[in-house]
């Protein structure tokens, strides 16, 4: 005890504080809850990932069992971490993103019982009047595509996509306009084979029951003739540059890609320059800044305006203005939604001084989109953005890679050559980011895309698109031509390089379908990598190389069979080779890319593995020392019984678009009419013995049993004796023929 004197000012010095040493804690929970500590910052950019996951969830899992249960599960996560957690960042994390989970997974199955609509019943030709929704001139075709709401009284589905031969439809054919034509309509198809394009899904969110081809005249009433603005600036623009260049050029400014050939746009994708023709981050950005920069320095130009006026706002005001006007003349699809929404929020944070590109902005423009469309989360246009955009923020938000590439004061040289190495790097990043996906959604993989893109992103940023809008505004005067021919070689040079580079060997690499769950791990790698900032994110490391491992260990099907029965490729010692010689371009296109084949399939007919008549063909395929031998039907016309009998029990396997009778008894598959008709297209892998088919996850989404439509008047064409086609119109499902013509 001290004793204080009498006169003595008491001591005011406090007794040093001891702060013991750190003493290692082998628990894991203190462990998680320090690095959590330390990444507090990064936590709320996982929101999004949760919604996503939520979301994804409803489009895997089969049916609403399935999702009662996982939600049930998500709801019990939440509710134990909340309330019987420690109250510690861990549990909170849990229980929220659980939660957020839950909202994706609702929203999911909220949005699709939303859209819900009827589908058409059965192909069918059928007598359209309607009013016209949207048009899309498809020039490299010759046609027009229309979306079209017909009359309720027709019985037809509330929307349907035609395609209009360009010469039939009457000029100035426009939105809000009446139309009448007859057409070949069939319900929306789904994937044609396991990892095949899923239109009927595509469809359903968009609320189309119905597509198909008009043929005939086409009568119109009403519009005003001149279309929508993005119709007219595009015929403006495609008046101006012939061929693809008109198309590229028109891709820029409103997002329609209808005039660019089939040969120029393959040689862009092979390049790795598809994403220049899709309007997004790189497009709404030179237009936001070109906005700002001009308004700055035309409004710098007033002294009064000037030292009155705050500049910078007034040029964040005009920026915001131009990235929504951009994305409502363009289309207003989710990679241009994704980009106005950054764009907006970058704005914002200038006229804060806040720093403006960081991953919360592309988490706030992935959560806003997920929000409103939760089915965008499973089409490539919403993962090649968001992997696009959120890999370029997430390397140079690296500290290395930021103090790498900071601006300096040093000679011009060396900002050149820190400049081109900062857009190398960023290249290669992206594509690695891109190239999960691009194998999952395309089975195409490119190798010289980061290189092709060094020259092809300034040339489309700092050249094509500044003359282009030059070009536009000095057509307001009547003075555009010389600069939309300079618009034009900068056209013409980007298009030589597309197909040089696609001509390179090994430009593009096919991969045949990837498991699902090969990708998910990819992504969950990539996200864990992108999204934290300590140590621990190299962890992610480990199912990115399991997921990517995965990939090239899969080995590509042996069989696959289309959901009609109809078509077959099959991989034999020359390669992959189809069942029909008459398949049209696209089933071939469709069986090649699903089947790792970069080119065009050779047909069974010509292969030594194959014996083949006009009705059928055999084919022996042989795999680890194991000869499979394979019966597929190749015409419409039954084969009799006995022989059918006789040679389904000397094969492996049956295929055939029919039903067939219970005697075809195969000594393993049999795939006929009534069971494709469950299954839908089927690829299988002789060496493991591995069926995968389209419904493998069940089919209760309502895509695939959707409410039908069925018109109330039905125009069917049957040939008389003379070979003349003579329309008939059926009402309530009978048709009636002149008596002469029945047989």
């Amino acid at each position: 005890m001290m004793a204080v004197t009498a006169g003595a000012a008491p001591s005011t010095r406090l007794p040093r504080l001891q702060i013991p040493p750190p003493v290692a804690d082998a628990a894991i929970g203190p462990r998680i809850e320090r690095w959590l500590e330390a990444e507090r910052d990064q936590l709320p950019l996982w929101l999004p990932v949760a919604l996503g996951g939520g979301i994804a969830a409803w489009f895997v899992l089969p049916d609403p069992r399935h999702w009662l249960a996982t939600l049930s599960a998500l709801a019990a996560i939440a509710l134990a971490a909340l309330t019987a957690g420690r109250g510690d960042r861990a549990s909170r994390a849990i229980g929220i993103g659980a939660a957020v989970a839950m909202l994706g997974l609702g929203l999911a199955w909220w949005r699709a019982e939303r859209v819900a609509a009827p589908v058409l019943a059965r192909p069918a030709v059928v007598r359209v009047t309607g009013t016209i929704e949207q048009v899309e001139p498809l020039p490299a075709r010759g046609l027009v595509r229309l979306t079209v709401s017909p009359f309720p009284a027709s019985g037809l589905p509330k929307r349907l996509r035609v395609n209009v031969d360009a010469a039939a439809l009457p000029q100035g054919a426009a939105a809000s306009a009446t139309v009448t034509l007859t057409a070949r309509l069939m319900p929306p198809p789904s994937a044609a084979v396991p990892g095949a394009y899923d239109f009927a899904r595509v469809a359903w969110f968009a609320g189309i029951g119905g597509t198909g081809r008009a043929f005939g005249s086409v009568a119109q009433r009403g519009g005003d003739g001149g279309g929508s603005w993005r119709a007219m600036l595009t015929r403006h623009i495609t008046d101006r540059l012939e061929g693809s260049r008109g198309g590229i050029a028109a891709a820029l400014a409103t997002g329609d890609e209808g005039a660019i050939t089939q040969d120029d746009s393959d040689a862009m994708r092979r390049a790795g320059l598809a994403h220049l023709l899709s309007v997004s981050g790189l497009h709404i950005t030179a237009a936001v800044a070109a906005t700002m920069l001009l308004v700055m320095r035309l409004l710098a130009l007033w002294p009064w305006l000037a030292l009155r006026v705050g500049l910078p706002l007034v040029a964040a005001a005009a920026g915001a203005t131009a990235a929504i006007g951009y994305t409502l003349l363009t289309g207003s699809q989710v990679p241009t939604i994704r980009s106005c929404v950054a764009s907006l929020l970058v704005i914002g944070a200038l006229a804060l001084g806040r720093q403006a590109m960081t991953l919360r902005l592309v988490a706030a423009g992935a959560g806003a989109v997920l929000l409103i469309w939760p089915e965008a989360l499973v089409g490539p246009s919403f993962q090649l953005s968001f992997a696009a955009i959120g890999a370029i923020v997430a390397l140079h938000e690296h500290p290395r890679i930021a103090a790498a590439f900071l601006a300096r004061d040093e000679p011009r040289w060396r900002q050149l050559a820190r400049s081109l190495a900062s857009l190398l790097l960023t290249g290669f990043v992206v594509e690695a980011a891109l190239l999960p996906i691009a194998v999952y959604h395309f089975h195409k993989a490119g190798l010289y895309g980061a290189i092709a893109n060094l020259v092809a992103i300034p040339l489309t940023t700092f050249v094509v698109m500044p003359l282009e809008a030059l070009a536009l505004l000095c057509d307001l005067a009547g003075l555009g031509g010389p600069v939309w021919w300079l618009a034009d070689g900068s056209l013409r040079f980007l298009l030589w390089l597309a197909h040089r580079v696609a001509a390179l060997p090994g430009s593009a690499t096919a991969i045949a379908t990837v498991p699902t769950g090969a990708f998910a791990l990819c992504v969950l790698g990539g996200l864990w990598l992108a999204l934290w900032r300590t140590p621990p994110r190299w962890l992610g490391m480990l199912p990115l190389v399991l997921g990517c491992g995965w990939i090239l260990i899969s080995p590509p099907p042996d069989l696959l069979v289309t959901g009609d029965g109809r078509h077959l490729a099959a991989r034999t010692r020359d390669g992959l080779s189809i069942l029909r010689d008459r398949a049209g371009d696209y089933t071939r296109a469709m069986l090649s890319e699903t089947g790792g084949v970069d080119g065009e399939p050779a047909f069974l007919a010509d292969s030594p593995a194959a014996r083949c008549s006009r009705d059928a063909c055999t084919v022996v395929l042989d795999r680890d020392g194991r000869r499979w031998r394979v019966l597929a039907t190749r015409s419409p016309y039954p084969l009799p019984w006995p022989t059918l009998i006789a040679a389904c029990r000397q094969a492996d396997i049956v295929i055939s678009e029919r039903r067939l009778p219970r005697g075809c008894t195969p000594r393993w598959l049999k795939l006929d009419g009534s069971v494709l008709a469950e299954t839908g297209g089927v690829a299988v892998t002789l060496a493991t013995r591995r069926v995968v088919t389209v419904r493998q996850s069940g089919d209760a989404h309502p895509w695939l049993h959707p409410p039908v439509a069925r018109p109330a008047a039905v125009v069917l064409y049957r040939p008389d004796w003379s070979g003349r086609n003579i329309a008939t119109r059926c009402h309530g499902g009978g048709c009636r023929y002149p008596r002469d013509l029945l047989p």
